[in-house]
This record gives structure tokens, sequence and C-alpha cells, in this order.
């Protein structure tokens, strides 16, 4: 059955995207990444070594060949540092890809879904392709949409709680109401959150602490990628209807 996920004319090969902040050292993060399957993998330009090929620096341990780097504006307060960290990226030569974040505070980690909309704007007009990381709100995931967001990515549940799909409701009403690629970002703790995600109809899921903060990472990464091809497999199949009452298994009319 042919699945494409294209993003922004960009053809991506797996539904779990992995960060690569968390990790004890660059050499666990590349195990992790392989034992998930993935071919994306998010990067904070910010707090990550990605430009400066003088210092100790993570795609030496993360080859661009076989992954696509997505940088990420993660730690921005403001409209202008995220500016700034995506054109960094860009004029290093990472990528046009970028995950947008405009964090509203630091207790929460919540979107500033004001400033998100201007930056998303911004970067759409310079020609970025922009997966902004935004609430579950509806209304504001449409916003982006008309900013020119290339995909839309709601939050499950706060950055790095692992509480699973806290409003699936409100993420469902999202994939009704838009016609982009929506990618659940944040609060996935373990392999069922994922497959839940992805049960709704999601178009893939993005984890970062979920594997890397497990006891056993590398376990949890590959556990990760069953949850999300279970996900996706039941959403394409089709699930039967609910019902209130039994329905049996094996037929009897015709039987004597």
């Amino acid at each position: 059955m042919e699945d494409k996920l294209i993003i922004g004319g960009i053809e991506f090969k797996s539904r779990l995207w992995v960060g690569t902040g968390k990790y004890k050292d660059f050499e666990e993060t590349a195990n992790a990444l392989e034992a998930s399957g993935t071919d994306v993998v998010t990067v904070a330009v910010r707090r990550v070594n990605i430009v400066d090929r003088n210092s100790p620096n993570l795609l030496d341990y993360v080859d661009p060949k076989k992954y696509k780097i997505l940088p990420n504006t993660a730690g921005c307060y403001n409209v202008e540092d995220a500016l700034r960290y995506a054109r960094l990226a860009r004029e290093a030569g990472i990528s046009d890809l970028v995950k947008l974040e405009v964090i509203g505070d630091e207790k929460t980690l919540f979107p500033d879904v004001c400033g998100l909309l201007e930056a998303t704007e911004i970067l759409a007009k310079e020609g970025f392709i922009v997966l902004p990381y935004t609430s579950d709100d509806p209304i504001t995931a449409r916003r982006l949409v008309d900013a020119g967001a290339a995909a839309v990515m709601p939050l499950g549940a706060p950055i790095g709680s692992g509480l699973g799909l806290r409003n699936p409701y409100n993420i469902k009403i999202i994939l009704e109401t838009i016609d982009l690629p929506i990618i659940v970002d944040a609060g996935v703790g373990t392999a069922s959150d994922a497959t839940r995600a992805m049960e709704l109809g999601c178009d893939a899921v993005l984890i970062n602490t979920g594997i890397a903060g497990a006891e056993f990472p590398l376990m949890m990464a590959e556990a990760m990628k069953y949850g999300v091809l279970a996900g996706r497999y039941a959403y394409k199949a089709g699930r039967i209807p609910k019902k209130l009452y039994a329905t049996a298994s094996s037929p009897i009319e015709g039987m004597l």
C-alpha cells in the first residue's frame, strides 16, 4: 500500500521523527536514532552545535546523507531569536526546513501563539518550509495554515511531560479542518501514546524525551517505531464501529 508523507515537496520515509536532546552523549543519540528507524532528526540550533565544524558536532554522529536534519528554534522566547536561529541553520547549509518554536513562558513551555503566527509568516515569505509547534487549538492551527505553514505540529501534552494525548478531541478537530500534514509534537511518553496519535489520523509523531528519558532509550526507540507503525496501519485499515451490545463473530444465518 503506497502511503507517502510529503511536506513542502520533500518525501519522508518514516512517520516517527526523533529529537536529539537529553541523551547522555552523541553516541547514544546515534544509536537511538538507528533503533527508531527514523529518517528525520530534529536539532535545537540554539543548544546543539551543528554549524561549527571545528567544535564537537552532532553531525559527526548523525549522517545528513542518511537523515533529514530538521533544525528547530527550541529555547527561543521571542520572534527575533526564533528568526535568527532559523536563518543561521539555513545559512550554514543545513536545511530550508525549520521546526518553529516561539515559547511563551519558562514554566509551562507553552507556545506564544501570537509570536508564532508572526514568525511563521515571515519565514514562509523567505522560502522556509515552516513546521510550527503550537497549542492544540484548532483556530490557531487554521491561522498558521493561512500564515504559510507547510505542516502543523500541535502538542499532545506539555513538553517533556510524558502525559500522552490529553485532548485527543481537539487533535481530531484539527485533523478534520486542516488540509495539511499534522504531526503530534510533545507529551508522548510511551509507545501506546504514539499509537493513539497515529490511530486518530495524524501524519507523524515527533518524540524526544519519551525516548531519551526512558530507562533503556534504545529499547524505547524501537518500541516507538512499532507503535507508530501499528497506529498508522490501524488507521489506514479502518477500525470497526463501536457498539454498546455484542455482535456474534460467527454468523448463524443459513445454518441448520
